[in-house]
């Protein structure tokens, strides 16, 4: 019976050692995730805003201000990134784990981002020149990079659900 318990306690140190490098693995992994991520998405991120700035024509009738001192301002509905704290099992897609995770999603009007097309198109729907049923007449808020999401479920179970939380958002369609 001694050998049978030594021979358990053994067992059970190395499954709590095996778990505990496992554990070690993930972190390193995912800090090592993080911060080329970042570094990755913080230049795409400048990219992309880049790309989007318009000019519009300058009223006449306002004075005229250096570029370094006017303020860039965003409006709070303006598409954006968001981030909240959820429980694994709250997301719904049938995983049994009470692990935290964040969950990041886009929220916001893409106003600023209509285009000629989306005008013409609203226009044409109000009308009644074309039918308005199954139609888009305006871009919306979507993620267009997406992030991985790694947690352990409640059978001790490393799980990964690939596309899960929103990287980087954008005004689309």
């Amino acid at each position: 019976i001694n050998q049978l318990a030594e021979y358990t306690y053994t067992m059970m140190q190395l499954q709590l050692q095996l778990h505990y490098s496992l554990v070690l693995i993930f972190l390193g992994m995912l800090y090592y995730y993080i911060v080329m991520c970042k570094e990755w998405s913080l230049t795409q991120g400048k990219e992309i805003q880049q790309s989007r700035w318009r000019r519009s024509p300058r009223n006449p009738n306002l004075p005229r201000m250096s570029q370094r001192n006017r303020k860039k301002t965003k409006n709070s509905r303006d598409c954006h990134l968001e981030k909240k704290e959820m429980r694994v099992k709250d997301l719904g897609l049938g995983y049994d784990s009470d692990e935290i995770v964040l969950f990041k999603y886009c929220v916001g009007t893409c106003h600023s981002s209509r285009k000629n097309y989306d005008l013409a198109l609203k226009a044409l729907m109000a009308n009644g020149s074309i039918s308005g049923k199954n139609v888009s007449s305006h871009p919306c808020c979507r993620p267009i990079r997406y992030e991985t999401v790694s947690f352990m479920d409640t059978q001790t179970t490393w799980q990964t659900i690939k596309w899960l939380s929103a990287a980087n958002c954008s005004c689309v369609g």
